[in-house]
């Protein structure tokens, strides 16, 4: 259906994401499973359970071996640094597809500027470093599908923090535009408002619980599902990804 929107369906199965073999997710918190617990004198302590991220979900659903390459309170700048230090960028880490999950802790950093499409990381800017790591991704598996991740919308944010949120969404999809082989995966758009109603189904603390990661999988699914059906010539050759000598028919979209 030509009017279909990403997120009408959501399949149980993962639908199409089952091609993609091996899948890198680079995120923050919400993309490591993070749990927010309460101690006995009311602080907050916050523990990454990857075996409960959306991506581990992803991994047990189409059977693919997803890596978490995510950290609570991870942002773009200390991704660069941080993702050298694993060693993330080994030519054994490489990966058919990628999602790229950030932007929260940054867009939350009223001092960064959010930048544009073009910058680079001496720019000091969100957008240069994010690009960054779109360059370090492509360096690592030139062929490989990404998609990126806009923020849902809440209802009664502060206006700053939703300008900010608006102006990343912007910025992404202004990447997917230059990038090859880039989309969007628009939950800003699409996704469900997070309200009070959600959240109190899907949330523990500021981070989602285990039904939440669970749910977001499903969106991140469905929503790539979506894509794939919606623009099968960019993925006829996913096959090939990775594969010895950049195997694939010239005469094709790679």
């Amino acid at each position: 259906m030509m009017d279909e929107q990403p997120l009408q369906t959501l399949l149980p199965d993962g639908g199409l994401c089952g091609i993609f073999r091996t899948i890198g997710c680079i995120g923050d918190s919400l993309s490591s499973g993070e749990h927010e617990s309460t101690k006995e004198d009311g602080t907050n302590g916050y523990h990454d359970y990857y075996e409960y991220s959306w991506g581990q979900y992803i991994a047990r659903t189409i059977g693919a071996k997803v890596y978490n390459f995510s950290r609570g309170g991870m942002t773009a700048k200390w991704y660069l640094d941080w993702s050298e230090q694993e060693g993330f960028w080994k030519p054994e880490f490489a990966c058919q597809a990628y999602i790229l999950a950030l932007g929260v802790n940054d867009m939350n950093q009223k001092e960064l500027p959010v930048g544009q499409v073009g910058d680079g990381p001496e720019s000091g800017t969100f957008a240069g470093y994010y690009g960054e790591i779109l360059g370090k991704i492509r360096l690592q598996q030139p062929k490989a599908r990404v998609f990126l991740m806009t923020m849902p919308t809440e209802p009664n944010q502060d206006p700053a923090a939703k300008e900010r949120f608006d102006q990343h969404r912007e910025m992404l999809l202004a990447f997917a535009q230059r990038e090859e082989f880039t989309y969007v995966l628009d939950f800003r758009q699409y996704a469900p408002v997070y309200d009070q109603d959600f959240k109190r189904a899907y949330y523990l603390g500021g981070h989602l619980n285990a039904v939440g990661y669970l749910m977001t999988a499903k969106f991140v699914l469905s929503y790539m599902d979506w894509i794939i059906r919606h623009h099968m010539e960019d993925f006829v050759q996913v096959g090939f990804i990775g594969r010895e000598g950049n195997l694939h028919n010239a005469n094709a979209k790679w």
